[in-house]
């Protein structure tokens, strides 16, 4: 069993391995990734159980384990697990869910 299925995010957080970005080109200019402010595309691959609000209720998650999501550039907090990448965030740091088209 890998360390990575051991762990369990807090409250609101969730565990994100970052998805390889496509390599853009313009032409034959190869746009390197440094100036690519675009949001980012990982999968969660655990997700905490939710906030608790101030009557003691928590909060559901948005999202869940397999979810492929998009999050902002400096979102998160990058760990080394396994010899693989992969951010811890809270559930505000995602901006969104993506949908497979079938």
């Amino acid at each position: 069993m890998s360390t990575i299925s051991k762990m369990k995010p807090l409250s609101d957080r969730v565990i994100v391995k970052p998805l390889e970005q496509k390599e853009t080109k313009k032409g034959s200019i190869i746009i390197p990734d440094t100036a690519k402010e675009k949001p980012m595309e990982g999968e969660v691959m655990a997700a905490g159980p939710g906030k608790v609000d101030d009557k003691g209720a928590r909060i559901p998650m948005d999202v869940k384990k397999g979810d492929k999501v998009l999050y902002g550039k400096y979102s998160g907090t990058e760990v080394r697990i396994d010899d693989i990448e992969y951010l811890i965030m809270h559930v505000e740091d995602i901006m969104a869910v993506i949908h497979d088209e079938k």
